[in-house]
Protein backbone atom coordinates (compact mmCIF):
# COMPACT_ATOMS: atom_id res chain seq x y z
CA UNK A 1 0.00 0.00 0.00
CA UNK A 2 1.14 3.52 -0.82
CA UNK A 3 2.07 4.98 2.40
CA UNK A 4 0.66 8.34 1.59
CA UNK A 5 -2.93 6.68 0.94
CA UNK A 6 -5.68 6.92 4.54
CA UNK A 7 -5.31 3.83 6.41
CA UNK A 8 -7.60 4.15 9.83
CA UNK A 9 -9.44 1.27 11.58
CA UNK A 10 -11.78 2.61 14.73
CA UNK A 11 -13.36 0.27 16.58
CA UNK A 12 -16.48 2.25 19.29
CA UNK A 13 -17.21 -0.29 21.86
CA UNK A 14 -20.30 2.38 23.18
CA UNK A 15 -21.49 2.60 19.95
CA UNK A 16 -21.02 -1.06 18.54
CA UNK A 17 -19.32 0.27 15.69
CA UNK A 18 -16.25 -0.58 13.62
CA UNK A 19 -14.85 2.32 11.76
CA UNK A 20 -12.86 1.75 8.72
CA UNK A 21 -11.85 4.50 6.39
CA UNK A 22 -9.25 3.14 3.88
CA UNK A 23 -7.88 4.91 0.31
CA UNK A 24 -7.51 3.51 -2.93
CA UNK A 25 -4.98 4.74 -5.84
CA UNK A 26 -7.68 4.22 -8.69
CA UNK A 27 -10.58 5.69 -9.75
CA UNK A 28 -14.39 5.21 -8.37
CA UNK A 29 -15.81 3.29 -11.20
CA UNK A 30 -13.06 0.69 -10.76
CA UNK A 31 -13.26 0.73 -7.01
CA UNK A 32 -17.26 0.82 -7.36
CA UNK A 33 -16.57 -2.88 -9.22
CA UNK A 34 -14.11 -4.17 -7.43
CA UNK A 35 -16.66 -3.79 -4.28
CA UNK A 36 -20.13 -5.25 -6.67
CA UNK A 37 -18.45 -7.64 -8.63
CA UNK A 38 -18.16 -11.44 -8.17
CA UNK A 39 -15.28 -11.79 -10.72
CA UNK A 40 -13.36 -8.85 -8.87
CA UNK A 41 -14.62 -9.71 -5.09
CA UNK A 42 -13.12 -13.14 -5.61
CA UNK A 43 -9.93 -11.99 -6.35
CA UNK A 44 -9.12 -10.13 -3.35
CA UNK A 45 -11.73 -10.21 -0.58
CA UNK A 46 -10.45 -12.86 1.54
CA UNK A 47 -6.85 -12.80 3.24
CA UNK A 48 -4.37 -15.08 1.41
CA UNK A 49 -3.77 -17.87 1.78
CA UNK A 50 -7.71 -18.05 1.79
CA UNK A 51 -10.04 -17.22 -1.15
CA UNK A 52 -12.96 -16.23 -1.44
CA UNK A 53 -15.43 -18.05 -3.89
CA UNK A 54 -19.09 -17.22 -5.32
CA UNK A 55 -21.48 -18.98 -5.45
CA UNK A 56 -24.40 -16.81 -6.37
CA UNK A 57 -24.60 -12.83 -6.32
CA UNK A 58 -27.45 -10.57 -6.79
CA UNK A 59 -26.27 -6.64 -6.13
CA UNK A 60 -29.59 -5.89 -5.85
CA UNK A 61 -31.55 -4.48 -2.85
CA UNK A 62 -33.05 -7.41 -2.03
CA UNK A 63 -30.25 -9.29 -3.41
CA UNK A 64 -27.76 -11.15 -1.33
CA UNK A 65 -23.99 -12.53 -2.36
CA UNK A 66 -23.63 -15.80 -1.27
CA UNK A 67 -19.35 -17.41 -0.84
CA UNK A 68 -17.06 -18.94 0.76
CA UNK A 69 -13.77 -18.35 2.36
CA UNK A 70 -11.98 -21.51 1.46
CA UNK A 71 -8.29 -22.29 3.16
CA UNK A 72 -5.70 -24.32 2.06
CA UNK A 73 -6.75 -27.27 3.15
CA UNK A 74 -9.82 -26.94 1.31
CA UNK A 75 -12.41 -25.97 4.19
CA UNK A 76 -15.03 -23.64 3.85
CA UNK A 77 -16.52 -21.05 5.69
CA UNK A 78 -19.54 -19.51 4.32
CA UNK A 79 -20.80 -16.12 4.43
CA UNK A 80 -23.44 -13.97 3.42
CA UNK A 81 -24.27 -9.72 2.08
CA UNK A 82 -27.98 -9.21 2.15
CA UNK A 83 -28.19 -6.09 0.10
CA UNK A 84 -30.21 -3.52 1.60
CA UNK A 85 -29.50 -0.15 -0.23
CA UNK A 86 -27.65 0.28 -3.19
CA UNK A 87 -27.14 4.15 -4.52
CA UNK A 88 -25.00 3.68 -7.65
CA UNK A 89 -21.00 4.69 -7.07
CA UNK A 90 -22.09 6.17 -3.90
CA UNK A 91 -23.04 3.83 -1.09
CA UNK A 92 -24.54 0.20 -0.15
CA UNK A 93 -25.48 -1.43 2.99
CA UNK A 94 -25.57 -4.80 3.45
CA UNK A 95 -26.68 -7.29 6.54
CA UNK A 96 -23.31 -9.55 6.75
CA UNK A 97 -23.75 -13.02 8.61
CA UNK A 98 -22.16 -16.57 8.56
CA UNK A 99 -24.26 -19.31 6.95
CA UNK A 100 -24.29 -23.01 5.39
CA UNK A 101 -23.51 -23.30 2.15
CA UNK A 102 -27.13 -22.76 1.60
CA UNK A 103 -27.36 -19.34 2.83
CA UNK A 104 -29.03 -20.71 6.13
CA UNK A 105 -27.61 -17.94 8.77
CA UNK A 106 -25.99 -19.82 11.85
CA UNK A 107 -26.81 -17.91 14.78
CA UNK A 108 -23.61 -18.64 17.01
CA UNK A 109 -21.45 -16.15 15.15
CA UNK A 110 -22.43 -12.81 15.23
CA UNK A 111 -23.77 -10.51 12.13
CA UNK A 112 -23.08 -6.83 11.66
CA UNK A 113 -24.59 -4.27 9.08
CA UNK A 114 -22.21 -3.03 6.87
CA UNK A 115 -22.67 0.47 5.02
CA UNK A 116 -20.12 1.33 2.78
CA UNK A 117 -19.28 4.33 1.08
CA UNK A 118 -17.41 5.81 -1.78
CA UNK A 119 -16.18 9.29 -2.63
CA UNK A 120 -13.69 10.21 -5.41
CA UNK A 121 -10.95 12.30 -4.59
CA UNK A 122 -8.19 13.96 -6.56
CA UNK A 123 -6.34 11.04 -7.93
CA UNK A 124 -7.58 8.28 -5.18
CA UNK A 125 -10.85 6.63 -3.72
CA UNK A 126 -11.51 6.85 -0.22
CA UNK A 127 -13.79 4.08 1.32
CA UNK A 128 -15.70 4.19 4.22
CA UNK A 129 -16.80 1.51 5.77
CA UNK A 130 -19.12 1.52 9.14
CA UNK A 131 -20.08 -2.24 10.56
CA UNK A 132 -22.59 -1.96 13.21
CA UNK A 133 -23.33 -4.84 15.58
CA UNK A 134 -26.27 -5.33 18.08
CA UNK A 135 -24.44 -6.27 21.22
CA UNK A 136 -20.82 -5.29 22.34
CA UNK A 137 -19.98 -8.94 22.70
CA UNK A 138 -20.67 -10.12 18.85
CA UNK A 139 -18.16 -7.06 18.20
CA UNK A 140 -15.51 -8.41 20.88
CA UNK A 141 -15.83 -11.65 19.35
CA UNK A 142 -15.65 -10.55 16.04
CA UNK A 143 -11.97 -8.21 16.52
CA UNK A 144 -10.60 -11.53 18.67
CA UNK A 145 -11.22 -13.96 15.30
CA UNK A 146 -8.86 -11.51 14.07
CA UNK A 147 -11.20 -9.42 11.82
CA UNK A 148 -8.60 -6.50 11.46
CA UNK A 149 -5.83 -8.66 10.82
CA UNK A 150 -7.79 -10.56 8.29
CA UNK A 151 -9.56 -7.52 6.38
CA UNK A 152 -6.33 -5.54 6.18
CA UNK A 153 -4.65 -8.09 4.48
CA UNK A 154 -7.89 -8.37 2.34
CA UNK A 155 -8.09 -4.77 1.27
CA UNK A 156 -4.15 -5.10 0.72
CA UNK A 157 -5.08 -7.88 -1.90
CA UNK A 158 -7.37 -4.82 -3.35
CA UNK A 159 -4.47 -2.69 -3.80
CA UNK A 160 -2.47 -5.25 -5.87
CA UNK A 161 -5.46 -5.94 -8.26
CA UNK A 162 -6.10 -2.18 -8.62
CA UNK A 163 -2.48 -1.95 -9.45
CA UNK A 164 -3.16 -3.99 -12.34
Amino acid sequence: MNSNLQFDFTVNRESKIITVKREFAAPLEEVWAAWTQRELLDQWWAPKPYQAKTKSMDFNEGGFWLYAMVGPDNSAQWCRADYQTIDHLKSYSALDAFCDEDGNVTLNFPGSLWTNSFSQLDDSTLVTIIIKYKELTDLEKIIEMGFKEGFTAGLENLDALLEN
